[in-house]
């Protein structure tokens, strides 16, 4: 019933740029706070980017400067967008939503994201 969908993943060269989006259904999207992951080959999980309900965000510091995590509300839709790509970039890609103070989590598939150098 809830579904959370990412698109934009690709094969890039490095220092290129990317633009993932997430596209949420079975949810009241507004009241979200919506995050990014990332799961680079025999790595675990981590966090790229997330942003509250009321547009505050927060970054990895191997990340800052470079990416860009925003929202449309009207569009049920998160964007991250990716400049100054590296190799190090490289990962599947996880869109996650969660409602502040309850314990379920929704993810996404994943999309994955080639950087090559």
């Amino acid at each position: 019933q809830v579904q959370l969908v990412e698109s934009g993943g690709g094969l890039v060269q490095a220092g290129g740029s990317l633009r993932l989006s997430c596209a949420a259904s079975g949810i009241i999207f507004s009241i979200y706070s919506m995050g990014w992951y990332r799961q680079a080959p025999g790595k675990e999980r981590e966090l790229v980017a997330t942003i509250t309900s009321g547009g505050i965000t927060n970054y990895a510091d191997s990340v800052k400067g470079r990416f860009t995590i925003s929202r449309d509300n009207a569009k049920n839709t998160v964007f991250l967008q990716m400049n100054s790509l590296r190799d190090d970039d490289t990962g599947v890609y996880f869109c996650r939503a969660n409602r502040f103070g309850y314990v379920i989590n929704y993810w996404g598939k994943g999309t994955l994201v080639t950087v090559s150098s």
